[in-house]
């Protein structure tokens, strides 16, 4: 008989008791996050330096978060093995020992690779920029080609250390690399070093891995030592899993080279950094999101997509995940598209951030926050193909999103300038869930979705209805300055009119009795009901 996962604990939590540790210690590190490129506008604003960042990071920070990710291809494939094949401690350990030195020799490679390879991969990233632009970018990424390595083996990590239901660690990592670059740029920020903040990343990432390592060691889940035992079925079996799932995710993810590569035309070297501004305040409340929902329902998909008689439990599954991540998604869309100039200027207006920023991040926020749902949509469905050992279909869906995206980047920006290359992602990604979702019929086809669409679609009216409201009543209410204070303007005014919008939201799911916000309201209430 076979034994359970190290560290596991043998009473199941809920999903609502995962969901809300891991959205606390998401929203801490969220929060964070924040602040740091708060402090990061203050410092580098919108200028040379902060667009050459972001033609560096491209490549680490894309393995980042491919690998080292939570809910990236490495995290699901571990926990996916871990659970189907109910590893004893041991063989556990050994697998994940194997695994970690497999990962580090390939990664290696390609650490030294982007070292050595540093000025062409920046002319590549962005041809049209600036030699200025291109000089610093490559001593930045020659900087930041560690995380390449250390991305790996941070995903390892957080796969098993889900796997054995310990979720708080993972969720507050980011919040470890957020206060190395913190405390790198308050101490040194003022010294003008260029190249200061690729080493706060790569100081983060370290201090990242390392804090996983003990509670790794202390829960059985292997130890830092080389095995060459590559040839287990185990090994093979995660290799197969995870290959065609990091080729799928980083064609995703290849699409924020090409709207890089497109971006670097603009003239002014300021685009590059104005779309990393306005992806942080969309990420970060789909990073909060994309935990709450996937880290507790992925070992669940995983279980039961494991065994075919289950499988109707398993509709019912992806249906609440789906309603759930729709519902949350939608208000937040809707804030953001309504309310982007306060909030952009609320967020990074002060030092060397000026208005003219402020306007044009909006704009490119806007755009953004309508494609915020396809976004996260996608990705459960991408989630759902891996738990089925399904990684051909996402990857087949993503090959034919790049050349898409591609192709609208080109066309959009004509139309709508900067703009135009955050729409072309949002179309991309709405194409894309379409193509999942169809593909996803034909395999599971108990799937309700025309019973979702009838849920949602009066949903969206009321969201849509809000989100005007919104926006109306704060261009009436941007003209009266509170204390003489453009940001406590803002940060009041727009705090009333998106009140009110997410009111009018709330009220309206509950007046249609979808199940999910009944079940998820119900549950709330009887949680704040308690003693």
């Amino acid at each position: 008989m076979k034994e359970g996962i190290p560290g596991a604990s043998s009473s199941h939590r809920s999903l609502l008791s995962v969901a809300g540790l891991v959205a606390g210690a998401t929203l801490l590190s969220k929060g964070m996050g924040f602040v740091r490129q708060a402090l990061i506008a203050a410092i580098y604003g919108s200028g040379l330096e902060y667009s050459a960042f972001g033609v560096a990071y491209v490549l680490p920070g894309f393995l980042l978060i491919l690998l080292g990710g939570i809910n990236g291809p490495f995290h699901s494939a571990i926990v996916s093995i871990l659970k189907k094949q109910q590893l004893s401690g041991e063989a556990a350990a050994r697998w994940l020992e194997s695994i970690s030195t497999l990962v580090g020799c390939l990664l290696l490679t390609v650490t030294l690779g982007l070292w050595w390879g540093a000025d062409w991969v920046v002319r590549l990233t962005a041809p049209g920029s600036s030699p200025a632009v291109h000089a610093l970018a490559a001593q930045q990424l020659r900087i930041m080609a560690p995380l390449a390595l250390l991305s790996g083996w941070i995903g390892i990590g957080f796969g098993a250390l889900n796997a054995a239901e310990h979720y708080l660690l993972p969720a507050l990592s980011p919040l470890i690399s957020s206060l190395a670059v913190i405390g790198i740029l308050l101490s040194l920020g003022w010294t003008g070093i260029p190249t200061l903040l690729a080493w706060g990343v790569l100081v983060g990432a370290i201090a990242q891995w390392l804090a996983q390592v003990p509670l790794q060691q202390r829960l059985g889940l292997g130890r830092l030592r080389l095995r060459f035992e590559w040839g287990s079925p185990q090994v093979r079996a995660v290799g197969l899993l995870m290959l065609p799932a990091v080729i799928s995710s980083g064609m995703i993810h290849i699409n924020v080279y090409v709207d890089l590569f497109f971006a670097s035309f603009v003239p002014g070297d300021r685009t590059i950094g104005n779309l990393g501004y306005a992806q942080l305040l969309v990420q970060t409340p789909l990073g909060i999101l994309s935990n709450m929902v996937l880290v507790p329902l992925m070992p669940l998909y995983a279980q039961l997509a494991g065994e075919r008689d289950r499988w109707p439990e398993l509709c019912r599954r992806i249906r609440q995940g789906l309603m759930v991540t729709a519902i949350l998604t939608l208000p937040l869309a809707m804030l953001l598209v309504a309310l982007a100039e306060p909030i952009v200027q609320v967020a990074y207006q002060r030092g060397r951030f000026t208005a003219e920023a402020t306007q044009e991040v909006a704009a490119l926020l806007m755009a953004y926050g309508l494609g915020m749902s396809f976004y996260l949509l996608r990705d459960v469905l991408v989630r759902i193909f891996y738990a089925l050992e399904d990684g051909t279909t996402p990857l087949r869906i993503s090959g034919l999103a790049i050349g898409l995206n591609a192709l609208l980047d080109f066309l959009f920006l004509q139309v709508f300038g900067a703009p135009g290359i955050a729409l072309a992602t949002a179309g991309v990604n709405l194409v894309a869930l379409i193509g999942l979702g169809i593909c996803l019929h034909q395999r599971l086809p108990g799937i309700p979705w025309q019973e979702m669409g009838q849920a949602l679609l009066p949903l969206l009216g009321i969201t849509v209805l809000a989100g005007g409201l919104s926006h109306w009543l704060w261009m009436q209410l941007r003209a009266y300055e509170i204390l003489g204070s453009p940001l406590l303007t803002a940060l009041v005014w727009a705090g009333l009119a998106g009140g009110l919008g997410l009111s009018l939201v709330v009220a309206g799911a509950l007046y249609l009795r979808i199940p999910e916000v009944e079940g998820l309201a119900l549950q709330i209430w009887r949680r704040l009901a308690r003693p």
